[in-house]
């Protein structure tokens, strides 16, 4: 990862409450930065070490904690570690002081407010090539920002003002994707310059991801149609990834699957019973899992086995699957129990790259499972969607906003699979901005 000091004091954006300006002036003013291409570019920079690194404080490692101590695919191993314990015990044991809750909620509004301030600054750069990867990579971390928030929370503000209002979930994500198809007509009329892809982190396909996200978002805010057409336009051989390094730390490794003290996988079912426990021979398994894990090894491998270790933005199995439950969804069940094979069958090897002399995954090998043969029901089509999602999306905080969608049972529900359905929102913001609505009852 290019080692880059982003003053992000200098571009810090009050997502509500107090109305004096300190000026620092050794620092340059957003107004300053956001003049010229290499400013924007650096701030495009700081907005995915936001984004990825920072230890517990990172939304990355947030999303993996929140997504899997509330469902059970994660274990708190020491309990001295409260916050994320008080996640995977759930109800009112989540608080609006959690550290958990807080980190989501502060650090992907400062990712999300900052990707405005390039957005309407990206006319300052003058080369076209370069306004273009500007846009896109701004487009995606906007996306990533209010995508995640929406899973976690019934809703949110997506401006940044005083006072600033709260809006659905489907707003929002509606909101994500019309940004992104936005950048994805400029990328396809005036392709990333070789400045911009100079100067910019490695490891991001900007079309592909753009795409990605596009079918991501689309599917959770049910329009099918368009989950289905942008997932089908990505290239499933392309990658994108969030790199690291030594001193830019993979997250989830450096807190959680490096040791054996905050959290690990609950089993190597993923924590998952009946219907849902993974099918025999599952070659995804043992690629997430480790069977016998030492006093001092972590059970969880996958994406976070070293400090430099890349975490994909998406995997080719995400895009099947959507097609898969989008299809399932409009009825279409031969198609999405073609596109749900597609992901059974395979047997492809897990995608690797190297990073220094190490080389590490850029997503799962094929499951090796059979051609689906249950009913063709959409309940038990959905169900097999479900289950392979669980397993091929594992540790990468995907599970709660899945459990909702597909109607598990939910707390105070006979054999729940979750503990919440949305989290209360952060003290800090219900202290600042009073259009805050009232926290969820669970």
């Amino acid at each position: 990862m290019k080692k880059i000091v982003v003053l992000l004091a200098a571009l810090l954006v009050t997502i509500s409450g107090c109305n004096k300006e300190y000026l620092n002036p050794s620092t340059a003013s957003d107004v300053q930065v956001l003049t010229n291409s290499d400013g924007l570019i650096t701030v495009c920079n700081g907005m995915q070490a936001r984004y990825t690194t920072g230890a517990a404080l990172s939304p990355l490692y947030n999303i993996v904690a929140a997504g899997g101590l509330t469902t059970r695919e994660l274990t708190v191993i020491n309990v001295g570690n409260i916050e994320e314990y008080n996640v995977s015990l759930g109800a009112g044991n989540v608080t609006n002081l959690n550290g958990v809750v807080r980190n989501l909620w502060t650090q992907l509004h400062l990712v999300r407010a900052n990707a405005d301030l390039v957005l309407a600054n990206a006319g300052n750069a003058a080369d076209p090539g370069t306004r273009s990867g500007i846009v896109a990579y701004a487009s995606v971390f906007r996306a990533l920002a209010i995508g995640t928030l929406t899973q976690f929370f019934e809703q949110l503000p997506i401006t940044t003002q005083v006072n600033a209002p709260f809006v659905s979930r489907t707003v929002a994500l509606q909101s994500a994707v019309a940004q992104l198809e936005v950048a994805a007509a400029q990328l396809a009329q005036t392709p990333v310059s070789a400045d911009f892809n100079s100067k910019i982190i490695g490891g991001i396909n900007l079309p592909n991801t753009v795409q990605a996200l596009i079918a991501r978002y689309s599917l959770l805010a049910g329009d099918y149609d368009k989950a289905l057409a942008a997932a089908g336009r990505v290239d499933l051989a392309s990658r994108s990834v969030f790199s690291f390094d030594d001193l830019a730390r993979n997250p989830v490794f450096e807190v959680a699957f490096g040791n054996r003290n905050v959290f690990e996988p609950t089993d190597v079912n993923l924590g998952l019973t009946g219907a849902l426990t993974p099918e025999p021979g599952d070659r995804r398994i043992p690629f997430y899992t480790r069977a016998n894990p030492t006093a001092t090894q972590n059970r969880g491998t996958g994406f976070y086995t070293a400090s430099s270790a890349p975490i994909p933005v998406y995997v080719p199995g995400e895009m099947l699957l959507i097609r898969a439950e989008a299809y399932a969804r409009k009825g279409d069940l031969a198609n999405a129990v073609t596109e749900l094979n597609k992901v059974r069958t395979s047997t492809a090897a897990a995608t690797t790259t190297s990073v220094g002399n190490a080389t590490f995954p850029t997503a799962p090998p094929g499951a090796g499972l059979g051609p689906y043969a249950g009913p063709l029901t959409a309940e038990a089509v959905l169900l097999d969607i479900l289950r392979n999602r669980y397993v091929e999306l594992a540790f990468q905080g995907f599970r709660l906003d899945d459990s909702r969608r597909f109607n598990r049972p939910g707390p105070g529900a006979a054999g729940t699979e979750r503990n919440r359905n949305f989290f209360p929102y952060p003290r800090t913001e219900r202290e600042n901005n009073p259009a805050t609505p009232l926290d969820p009852d669970n």
